[in-house]
């Protein structure tokens, strides 16, 4: 049998076809059986062939990745139409396209420092971080795939906005692309965005996945043309898919970005959006994408225009009072500051990188009245339609 099955795939090397008709005719049964043989191969070849087409695919969207994927090649390539494959690919492409949009706008050759990271119960992330520069005095552009067991603290938060699950001790799986830049030029407003996916299995086996996000916008000097620049750009994101989405989504961030104690927004709002789930998978997933790929048109354009704006000691002690009221909100009341800071195993130096390298605080400071800086505390108090401007 060997030997009939070294003679047959030797015949192979010649016009397939024809061989295979002179095989047919010298011994029928042989050939029926060989044939089973060369189609059983067959599969096997295609399958391997499918997998390295499925890997070369994937690879080639990783070119220009600021590092290597946290799940293995061969995971991600054994699964590439699972949701948790598609989001990593695009989270690192979000995180590697606004990192190099970022470093174009730098004075120096000052890059993004990379450091990769590994969390022990599952998962890790990729923390990339810009500090000191003429441009970003901080910037940081972080992604984070986790997996692992949630804790009760974060299911009974889930269960508050509505969630129901069976078990306490849930299985779950995140992956999501985060970033907050604070600007040296006062002038430069500092952006934040976020994108998520969540999944967790209940002890039925039964999955609930969702997505969550936002991008918003933190000016220092209120120039209107810029703030309507911006939300004109994340509604023509969100008009793509449902022209629904803006206003309520508008809405929900500026009562999400609510300095409670203080009476005010943390900035001129955006879009804002959690535990999204209809009105299927891969269309929240479509305008997820929109969204996230609407940062940089939306944000970029404004660095260009105000970073070699001039200024002077005042204007830089109010934008280090401004950004006390955002260290103020992003330790007391964001929720995605409170759910990583209660993950076992968190990375807190990736988690605290939205907190900015210098910020200030004055006993019962007030802006004079008509100042630029009660303009824009006005807006924070009573938040505007940018659209219809």
């Amino acid at each position: 049998m060997t030997n009939m099955l070294k003679s047959f795939f030797k015949t192979l090397t010649l016009s397939t076809p024809s061989i295979y008709s002179v095989a047919y005719k010298q011994n029928k049964s042989k050939l029926r059986h060989l044939t089973a043989v060369f189609f059983g191969s067959g599969v096997v070849l295609y399958s391997l062939q499918k997998n390295e087409a499925r890997m070369a695919n994937i690879n080639s969207k990783s070119h220009n990745f600021m590092a290597e994927p946290i799940t293995s090649w061969d995971v991600l390539s054994s699964r590439e139409d699972d949701m948790k494959t598609k989001m990593e690919l695009f989270i690192m492409k979000v995180q590697a396209d606004f990192c190099r949009s970022l470093e174009a706008e730098e004075e120096s050759d000052k890059k993004f420092i990379v450091d990769r990271w590994e969390r022990k119960v599952g998962g890790g992330g990729i923390t990339c971080i810009l500090q000191d520069g003429q441009t970003y005095e901080k910037a940081g552009v972080n992604i984070s795939v986790v997996h692992g067991t949630l804790p009760a603290s974060a299911v009974q938060q889930m269960r508050a906005r509505g969630k129901k699950f069976r078990s306490d001790k849930l299985p779950f799986y995140a992956a999501g692309v985060s970033s907050v830049i604070h600007p040296r030029n006062p002038m430069v407003p500092t952006v934040h965005f976020n994108y998520r996916y969540f999944e967790v299995t209940d002890d039925d086996g039964s999955t609930q996945w969702w997505f969550g996000g936002g991008t918003d916008l933190t000016p220092y000097y209120l120039n209107e043309a810029d703030v309507v620049h911006f939300h004109r750009t994340l509604k023509e994101a969100c008009d793509k898919h449902d022209d629904s989405y803006y206003p309520k989504f508008k809405k929900w961030c500026d009562d999400y970005f609510f300095i409670t104690h203080r009476g005010e927004r943390r900035g001129v709002g955006g879009i804002f959006f959690d535990d999204i789930d209809l009105p299927a998978q891969n269309k929240v997933f479509e305008f997820v994408k929109s969204c996230a790929n609407a940062v940089i048109p939306s944000y970029v354009p404004l660095v260009k225009k105000h970073k070699n704006d001039g200024y002077g000691y005042h204007e830089r002690q109010w934008q280090l009072l401004r950004r006390g009221r955002y260290v103020e909100f992003n330790l007391i009341y964001d929720r995605g500051t409170k759910f990583g800071l209660a993950t076992p195993e968190a990375r807190y130096e990736s988690i605290l990188m939205s907190l900015p390298l210098t910020a200030r605080w004055e006993y019962m400071h007030a802006p004079e009245p008509g100042t630029e800086e009660a303009k824009l505390m006005e807006v924070l108090r009573n938040p505007k339609d940018w659209v219809k401007i």
